[in-house]
């Protein structure tokens, strides 16, 4: 069984946990400018976590592909004061700070956040592994090649799913070698990655479990869903559903999500299945 040490206190993730999205940006893939209010960014906090999430994810870089560069002071002005208020109005909630930027990690764990969740794995910021063993906090570590702005011209691989989990290797190795004790691996659905390929991932998920580290599937809403369904990211639930089910029967530990209440049912019904065993 895993556990996260998240402010000094223990999450189990016998029974998977849901983390709830909160993007603070103009320009995301869904939501993107719902949410730049702190007034409404604390309503959707408090539903999100009333509906069952352990976690909420605040992000203020948008790493939809394509997506424009943020500077680093547009970042934090735009997270700090997300994580401060969250912080304040929901302490027993773990808030994690969505962001590649060593420096951002850093403000963002001083404000509140209790762990930092980073889609290049260290690989756009040579001291984010440093820094955050030295915050001792959680680190989600994920997989992607390039930047948003050019991972889709990297969507090339001889076999996705070995080469994945080989990078995984590598960076866990490195996160350990520098102190880092709590790391969560997150395959990077729909980063460098073309349709066909995130489904094959998604089939081979259990072979992750090798890494010996918990698992975050981060499938909501994504174009995978919508393109295979020909619909949009606004009439993706149902096919989020779909696919975050089968994630967790393939070993999720950890679903990061935009319905929360969904999820929460979809992982209650499956749990009550193995239950019965």
């Amino acid at each position: 069984m895993y556990t996260l040490n998240c402010n000094h206190q223990l999450v189990e993730l016998s029974v998977p946990k849901i983390m709830g999205i909160i993007n603070v940006t103009p320009d995301s893939f869904y939501d993107g400018g719902k949410t730049t209010v702190l007034r409404d960014i604390i309503a959707q906090a408090e539903k999100m976590v009333a509906h069952g999430a352990t976690f909420l994810d605040i992000g203020g870089y948008s790493s939809r592909p394509g997506a424009k560069d943020v500077s680093e002071t547009e970042e934090l002005e735009r997270v700090i004061p997300v994580i401060e208020a969250l912080a304040k109005e929901f302490p027993g909630t773990f808030l994690s700070v969505d962001t590649f930027r060593s420096t951002i990690a850093k403000e963002a764990v001083g404000a509140g956040a209790a762990l930092v969740n980073d889609i290049s794995g260290g690989m756009l910021d040579e001291d984010m592994i440093s820094t955050v063993a030295k915050l001792k906090v959680p680190y989600i570590l994920m997989h992607m090649k390039g930047t948003p702005k050019t991972m889709n011209s990297f969507a090339e691989y001889k076999n996705v799913t070995k080469e994945i989990l080989y990078y995984f290797s590598e960076r866990i190795a490195l996160a350990r070698k520098a102190g880092i004790n709590d790391i969560i691996a997150d395959p990077g659905f729909g980063f460098a990655k073309t349709r066909e390929q995130n489904f094959e991932i998604l089939n081979h998920l259990e072979l992750f479990k090798a890494l010996g580290v918990p698992l975050l599937a981060g499938i909501s809403r994504k174009s995978l869903i919508y393109k295979t369904l020909e619909t949009s990211p606004e009439k993706a639930l149902n096919g989020t559903t779909v696919l975050n089910t089968i994630a967790l029967q393939k070993g999720a530990n950890m679903l990061r999500v935009h319905d929360v209440k969904e999820t929460k049912e979809c992982v209650a019904l499956l749990q009550s299945v193995i239950n019965t065993d």
